[in-house]
């Protein structure tokens, strides 16, 4: 089988390829992606060339790990059935390109344990599923605590603020710079950081990606409060020991999510628990992948792009 994918040559050259698949065997599905999302921060890392030396990683790579699609082909073993609608978190399965991610292709072939049914009706929202799973890994996974203070309105830090909202706990104050993106609140409080004078907050969960922050963020923490890194940092993370000595502050380092979580992700979702509701400002059809990919990493009023991938062939 052919597929037509996005590919990332070298950093900063990135178009539409047609690539080769691997045949799938008795457990793989094959899914004809309808939409696929592009995340503004580990893709924008191999899109510069700035991704640490992570397992796997090479070009020519087909990024992208959110999407969405229907199952075309189920091996007997795959525990799927054709026309089920999945949402699956990218594939390795690209004869011609590193598919670390995968997922940024009309069609491609993946083990059906990786992918998960999803409503139908979710359209191109299903492809949010990775990033509500990451945001609830962060604030319910191991040693968790609950976030009183989350840094950064994306798309990440709303789904933490939604879901803190979701469980009827205190809701959390949520710091934004951008004054564009303090909208799209619901149920908590989304401020200036130069106008918070607090320095008492007992769990800070950082969404932004900005090792610079780290200082500042620990004298914002209560003495023994724990700084939570839930964004994904392409520099070295340092801090002023003096500070976290005299806060006596913990780190707390947020991993991906776990099948566990996209599973208690689906739940609140599909129970009217947790909306996926305005969070992805753009699209475009896969054609203009390259000017997508451009306004996904520079347009600050872009939250969330999503690729339509259903007129490809």
């Amino acid at each position: 089988m052919r597929t037509h994918a996005v590919v990332l040559t070298r950093p900063r050259d990135l178009a539409l390829a047609e690539l080769t698949l691997a045949s799938p065997s008795d457990t793989d599905i094959v899914v004809d992606i309808a939409w696929s999302g592009i995340s503004t921060g580990t893709e924008r890392l191999f899109y510069t060339g700035e991704m640490p030396p992570f397992p796997g990683m090479g070009y020519p790579l087909v990024p992208g790990y959110e999407a969405a699609g229907e199952v075309v082909a189920a091996g007997p073993e795959s525990g799927l059935d054709v026309g089920d609608h999945v949402f699956v978190p990218g594939a390795n399965c690209y004869h011609d390109a590193y598919g670390l991610f995968g997922g940024a292709a009309r069609r491609l072939v993946t083990d059906g344990r990786r992918a998960i049914r999803i409503d139908a009706a979710l359209g191109r929202e299903g492809a949010l599923m990775a990033l509500a799973a990451t945001a609830r890994h962060a604030v319910a996974g191991p040693h968790a605590e609950r976030p009183d203070l989350i840094v950064g309105h994306g798309v990440l830090g709303r789904l933490m603020a939604r879901l803190c909202v979701a469980d009827g706990g205190p809701a959390p104050t949520v710091w934004e710079v951008d004054p564009d993106r303090r909208s799209g609140a619901a149920g908590y409080e989304v401020i200036d950081p130069e106008t918070d004078t607090r320095r008492d907050y007992a769990a800070i969960y950082d969404a932004s990606g900005d090792a610079s922050l780290i200082d500042t963020l620990i004298g914002r923490l209560a003495r023994g409060g724990v700084l939570t890194l839930a964004g994904f940092y392409s520099t070295d993370i340092r801090l002023a020991f003096p500070t976290a000595f005299m806060k006596e502050a913990r780190l707390r380092v947020a991993a991906e999510w776990t099948r566990d979580d996209l599973e208690a992700t689906r739940a609140l979702v599909e129970t009217g628990a947790l909306s996926l509701g305005g969070l992805v400002t753009h699209s475009a059809t896969a054609a203009d992948a390259a000017a997508a990919y451009a306004t996904a990493f520079g347009d600050p009023a872009c939250l969330k792009m999503m690729l339509d991938w259903k007129d490809m062939a």
